[in-house]
């Protein structure tokens, strides 16, 4: 926690100094529970450790300090689902809450990408930092890509 005027109090100093040392198209990641984090950051990320929280909150303090890229048409993204459990009917209401508070954040419609999975654990290996969550819900990663202020 930090003890500051204005900064959201779920935001650690760590996460506080990425965001702070992110540029124009760094991506983060907010990645739940069963995000092979470690392997992913091995040779790359920075890992940050958001044990016991969940993504939304996360997501709401870190958009209230980090502009989204608007020179980009996708500047969010989550794991779509895979096939096998697209076909079992599975359901991801926790992007609804991702695009309801990235649309607030913004006040605008934000679009966001579906990436395959392993394309996102890719993608994620080029992030500037990857935030390990207790997110509990299935597909509940999102990339974050930094705009300009």
């Amino acid at each position: 926690m930090v003890m500051l005027k204005g900064i959201p109090r779920i935001l650690s100093p760590q996460l506080l100094s990425v965001l702070a040392r992110m540029g124009h198209g760094d991506e983060i990641v907010l990645a739940d529970a069963n995000f092979p984090t470690a392997s992913v950051c091995q040779n790359g990320p920075e890992m940050i450790r958001a044990d016991g929280h969940d993504i939304p909150a996360i997501l709401k303090g870190v958009l209230q300090l980090l502009p989204l890229d608007a020179y980009v048409p996708k500047p969010a993204a989550v794991m779509a689902v895979v096939p096998s459990d697209a076909e079992k009917g599975l359901k991801t209401p926790i992007w609804d809450t991702y695009k309801s508070l990235l649309d607030e954040a913004e006040g605008k419609k934000v679009a966001v990408e579906e990436v395959e999975r392993f394309a996102f654990y890719d993608r994620a290996k080029t992030a500037f930092a990857v935030v390990h969550t207790g997110e509990t819900a299935l597909y509940g990663n999102i990339i974050l890509k930094k705009g300009v202020l």
